[in-house]
């Protein structure tokens, strides 16, 4: 894997990701109460040590701007028109552009290092830093609609980096906004959260009614899935290539923001596993093990040939690789 113009040999991949809780965060984005604390929980003990170094580990991590600007675009949505009781939600929309023009000005790449609460007992794992690249995480997250991945990476020196890459959780964001309004001009009650206004009710209802057009149109498009060949449409998703909670009521119901897939490519898709350049080549995630990359066939840039793609869908899919898609595109 090659990171901005250094190569670095991928040793391993946390087996889970990690869920941003609402301890955390800068109080801005708590949906609870309390200041709450800085520690992580990562996942047990045994499973965090030996991927981080062993007990009392003292680990150095990166997060790369691009992933972080990627992340602002994909969270925006949600920062505008929040689904959850934020303390701050008043002061998101303005906090979204003063977060998203700070980062902006940090370097390339922000080192920080995390280490092992050790002082904790029991069996649950947790880091903390005094750092930067850490702080940054606890400001512009959202708790548990964002998570992080992290992967274990050695460079020529045989030095030991782990690169933590921040994303959204589009579908929990998308069940939480289901949880507000449930039928066409209605709001579930929640706790802290202001009516949803009547026009934008309205719109997400009518967006709702769209995907069956939606679906329609794409498969006079897509009539099979580019990689199977399925044509039996009770067989096929149509699936967003800028997620449906990240697009504005246009891009939800706009076929050329989708491709028709086989359920297990769809969710590889869908997940970020796996994404597509303007050439249809295929780029798979370092995130995806190679053997299950082996058991599935497939293979980094393969072209293709039946991928749909045009102007349109090359600039939705500019977000999709930018914001979805676990990973780094190849230089």
């Amino acid at each position: 894997m090659k990171i901005l113009g250094k190569n670095y040999e991928v040793r391993d991949v946390f087996e889970s990701f990690m869920t941003v809780p609402d301890c955390i965060v800068v109080s801005k984005n708590k949906i609870g109460t309390g200041h709450g604390e800085a520690k992580f929980y990562v996942s047990s003990k045994d499973p965090m040590r030996e991927f981080y170094g062993g007990k009392g580990f003292d680990s150095k991590c990166f997060l790369l701007k691009s992933d972080l600007i990627g992340y602002m675009n994909a969270v925006k949505n949600e920062y505008l028109n929040p689904t959850q009781a934020y303390a701050g939600r008043e002061d998101l929309p303005l906090l979204w552009k003063t977060r998203f023009d700070h980062i902006r000005k940090l370097d390339d790449i922000i080192f920080f290092n995390i280490q092992d609460q050790t002082q904790i007992v029991g069996e649950r794992g947790y880091v903390n830093s005094k750092d930067e690249g850490y702080g940054i995480i606890r400001e512009i997250s959202l708790p548990l609609v964002s998570y992080i991945s992290a992967m274990k990476l050695t460079d020529n020196a045989d030095k030991d980096y782990f690169y933590w890459k921040l994303f959204v959780d589009f579908e929990a964001i998308e069940a939480k906004e289901n949880a507000l309004v449930y039928t066409y001009g209605k709001k579930k009650d929640q706790k802290g959260l202001k009516p949803v206004p009547k026009k934008q009710n309205k719109e997400i209802g009518y967006a709702r009614i769209g995907q069956g057009k939606y679906r329609e149109q794409l498969l006079e498009e897509c009539p099979f899935c580019p990689f199977t060949k399925i044509n039996d449409e009770r067989l096929l998703i149509a699936s967003h290539i800028k997620p449906w909670i990240a697009s504005n009521n246009k891009e939800k119901t706009d076929p050329k923001n989708g491709y028709i897939l086989s359920p297990m490519y769809d969710r590889l898709f869908d997940r970020g596993f796996i994404t597509f350049t303007s050439d249809r080549k295929l780029v798979v995630s370092d995130w995806l093990s190679p053997l299950n990359r082996k058991r599935i066939g497939l293979e980094n840039g393969a072209f293709i040939q039946a991928l749909p793609m045009d102007d349109a869908r090359a600039k939705y899919l500019e977000f999709h690789r930018s914001s979805v898609f676990h990973g780094i595109i190849p230089e």
